[in-house]
């Protein structure tokens, strides 16, 4: 049956078949058939698997017009699948009973760091607050506080982090909340010490249950929530820093290579540890896995539940052996930088200095390019190609500015900053105190007319259609800057690949001749064409996407040309 009547639904229900609602979580929240599932319609096709195929499913939205998109979806996957007409709007007029999920007094906030992939967490009860991993600038933590007029008593930390500079220990400081670190980490701070087994009340509603999850570090903590009701208690969700995240898991190999196995197989147990402590309907609630290098691998999801983990991880669907081989074989280069992050984490990092600098004029930066320093131009790859201080280097504030940064530098070199308002340079200090480059040597705003007593120097931009045609009448050097797994999956024939973390020390191995330099989108290949510049190279930056290279007629290599 294709399509049902409210009634013959109920009965399809009642005899076993399950309830599929494919409206929007705040719409199912205001009541929905009971028994059912809520796979919002842009999710279904991807969820597939979490419905059973030898089930009968009975799609259902709020009037029948979208539960009858989804009814086509899921019977051209192969699934017995029924549209309700009328919806919830008729089954509701028709005297049958609705569902409405216990609602929670509890507020989650979500802070995010999309420079670097992660997320911090401030759960509030409208008295109280805990936050969960926090972020250098712990700024952005006392403003959420203020406007929710809420306090801060407790602050969670899941592990000795390898990304960035924590702002726990400073925000435990500027509001005398209790910081819960492992006991076995070893650091030089006074702290709250937790261990695996032990509950933290939170004021009146929230409990925190510690849970030991080794695997991106050894002594990895996640963190149960729990919301104390009237009628008993209810697993809000987990907070599970770098070990089970959105259909991935932390890195296992951050500690170096003679403990990356032990760490990757306690990794999977970990996982299967908070599956099976944790309801289905639990939230989860990771710090890293939105583009941060200290994932294993990387989602586009936003949100999840332990149930979804369950029918779309690879690590609670594959056995141990699997997961572990698949994982290691995908694992890539990370940024340099992170060898400082531990030690710094580890001291207890003091909130940092956020002013700004002392100006630079034109002798003054050109002092510090020829002492060797970095004289940084933060903006666009379009606008420092058109025209740039010579040897100054390009970090564009539009792009992964303090991962690349903080991953080319040799630690501890001064840093110059150029922007063209005291706002840009602000922000990207603001991104360097997260990664440990606490104060710039200098800045300077305006543009490179500013920042310069000698003439401005400047390179072309080019697409990868002009690189196919220049290789039809004259020889240039291809030079590929992606990582070394990106480049061994498809290259173009003839290009020499040196990673872009490497670029800085292997500036002389790029060969003669005029260099056509890209990468996957542009980004990286300004930041190398800013050094090559610098070493007064003739080259041209490809500001392309490299999917564009085959189709401009370009010769690929490699498995996947």
């Amino acid at each position: 049956m294709r399509e049902v009547t409210v009634d013959t639904a109920a009965e399809l229900i009642e005899g076993g078949a399950s309830a599929v609602d494919v409206r929007e979580p705040d719409e199912f929240a205001a009541g929905h058939v009971p028994g059912a599932v809520n796979i919002p319609m842009g999710q279904l096709s991807s969820r597939l698997d979490e419905l059973d195929k030898d089930r009968h499913h009975v799609v259902i939205c709020r009037s029948g017009n979208r539960s009858d998109a989804m009814t086509d979806v899921l019977i051209g996957a192969g699934f017995e699948a029924s549209n309700m007409l009328g919806g919830t709007q008729e089954w509701v007029e028709s005297g049958r009973p609705v569902e409405q999920p216990q609602t929670s007094a509890l507020t989650v906030r979500v802070i995010e760091t999309p420079s670097l992939g992660d997320r911090s967490y401030l759960v509030h009860d409208g008295r109280v607050a805990l936050v969960v991993d926090p972020q250098r600038d712990i700024d952005r933590v006392l403003e959420v506080l203020e406007s929710d007029g809420v306090r801060l008593t407790h602050i969670f930390e899941t592990h000795i982090h390898n990304d960035y500079v924590t702002g726990g220990f400073a925000l435990a400081q500027a509001t005398g909340a209790a910081y819960h670190v492992n006991a076995e980490d070893e650091v030089s701070f006074q702290r709250t010490p937790v261990r695996d087994g032990d509950v933290v009340e939170v004021g009146d509603r929230m409990r925190v249950r510690v849970l030991s999850t080794p695997g991106h570090t050894f002594t990895h903590l996640s963190y149960a929530l729990v919301e104390r009701t009237g009628a008993g208690e209810r697993a809000v969700g987990a907070f599970t820093g770098g070990s089970l995240l959105y259909g991935a898991t932390g890195r296992p190999d951050l500690l170096g290579p003679d403990h990356t196995d032990a760490l990757v197989r306690h990794q999977h147990a970990s996982a299967h540890k908070l599956a099976d402590a944790l309801p289905d309907e639990a939230e989860v609630y990771p710090t890293h896995g939105f583009g941060s290098f200290c994932s294993a691998s990387q989602s586009e999801a936003t949100s999840s539940t332990i149930g979804h983990e369950k029918h779309s991880n690879p690590v609670l669907t594959q056995d141990e052996e699997t997961y572990v081989r698949e994982l290691l074989d995908g694992l890539a280069a990370y940024p340099a930088y992170y060898a400082h992050m531990g030690p710094l984490n580890a001291a207890g990092p003091e909130a940092p200095d956020l002013s700004l600098p002392e100006l630079a004029d034109a002798a003054e930066l050109r002092r510090r390019i020829e002492a060797g320093e970095w004289v940084v131009d933060l903006r666009s790859r379009t606008a420092f190609a058109a025209g740039h201080a010579p040897g100054s280097l390009n970090f564009g504030l539009d792009g992964a500015f303090s991962t690349y940064l903080g991953w080319l530098i040799e630690w501890g070199t001064p840093v110059t900053l150029l922007g063209e308002t005291a706002d840009q340079v602000a922000e990207a200090q603001r991104e360097l105190v997260r990664i440990g480059i606490d104060r710039p040597a200098a800045h300077a705003t305006g543009g490179p007319e500013d920042w310069s007593d000698q003439p401005l120097r400047s390179f072309e931009t080019a697409t990868f259609a002009d690189l196919a045609a220049v290789r039809h009448h004259r020889e240039v050097v291809v030079l590929d800057v992606r990582r070394v797994d990106e480049h061994e999956k498809v290259w173009i024939e003839g290009a020499v690949n040196i990673p872009i973390h490497e670029i800085p020390k292997r500036v002389a191995e790029v060969p003669d001749g005029e260099v056509w330099v890209h990468c996957a989108a542009g980004y990286r290949a300004s930041v190398a064409a800013s050094f090559l510049a610098a070493a007064g190279r003739h080259l041209v930056a490809i500001d392309d996407e490299f999917d564009n290279a085959a189709p401009a007629g370009l010769p690929m290599v490699g498995p996947e040309a």
